[in-house]
């Protein structure tokens, strides 16, 4: 049996060809390719750090979490070790649980927990720690597991789209889905499409997926910000703001907080 740390011990392989370009990185596209977690990570923690402030110091431990999934995805590709594939897919498992205990609207708890928040965040904690130990059960449905908890994101989001009327909501909801879609069908398509891929020398897309992913990962945090505001901060206002500057066709969102004060 080999060792968990030894290269090529995970069962699951990409699409893209082994060693190619070094001997010391097996996939040498999928690998670099998480250079973008490293960019998006630091950005948005500091361009979040007003709204960290007011709502929770918690969402520096979602940009810290973003970062560590780019750190054991480039091990998990570097190497292709089974080690680098449970590190990888565990980060994404608790990036997910931490960002369902802030940002969850209480309507969405389960209804044995009322809507007691501590409640929820100890139900969701124990939940993960259940979910990291199955996931050395089967590993190799791992990654299918995780992408599946995407369906009640999405559910969540179709309900809060359809509640508001807010226009910069909307939009940030319609980009965010529209961004993890097309992130989605290029993981799905490296998957299951691997030897058309490999006919027309296209190994890619799962580098693609991670670039995709990355830059879905600031818009879907908005947008889970301005959904909870709506919930949990009454006396703010949360406007969008784009970085480097809001007038530049293409820009890095994150939201402004400012008071609602009455004469």
């Amino acid at each position: 049996m080999p060792s968990i740390f030894a290269y090529q011990s995970s069962e699951v392989d990409w699409c893209e060809s082994n060693f190619q370009y070094s001997e010391l990185v097996a996939e040498f596209y999928n690998t670099f390719s998480n250079v973008t977690f490293f960019i998006f990570g630091p950005l948005m923690m500091f361009l979040m750090h007003p709204y960290a402030q007011k709502r929770s110091r918690y969402v520096y431990i979602i940009c810290i979490l973003f970062m560590v999934i780019g750190l054991f995805s480039m091990y998990f590709h570097m190497t292709l070790s089974f080690l680098g594939q449970l590190l990888d897919e565990i980060a994404i498992l608790w990036l997910l649980a931490s960002s369902y205990s802030i940002w969850m609207p209480r309507c969405y708890f389960p209804t044995f927990l009322g809507e007691n928040r501590p409640h929820f965040i100890c139900f969701v904690i124990i939940t993960t720690v259940i979910s990291t130990f199955l996931s050395f059960l089967r590993p190799v449905i791992n990654a299918y597991a995780l992408n599946s908890i995407a369906v009640h994101i999405l559910y969540i989001v179709f309900q809060e789209y359809k509640k508001t009327s807010n226009k910069e909501l909307r939009h940030i909801m319609e980009v965010s889905v529209i961004l993890w879609a097309f992130a989605l069908t290029s993981w799905i398509s490296d998957r299951l499409l691997c030897s058309f891929w490999q006919q027309i020398n296209f190994f890619y897309l799962h580098s693609i997926w991670h670039v995709l992913i990355s830059i879905t990962f600031p818009y879907g945090m908005v947008t889970m910000a301005l959904v909870d505001a709506r919930y949990e901060m009454p006396g703010h206002t949360l406007k969008v703001r784009y970085w480097p500057r809001d007038t530049w066709p293409v820009g890095l969102p994150y939201v402004e907080v400012s008071d609602n004060k009455n004469c």
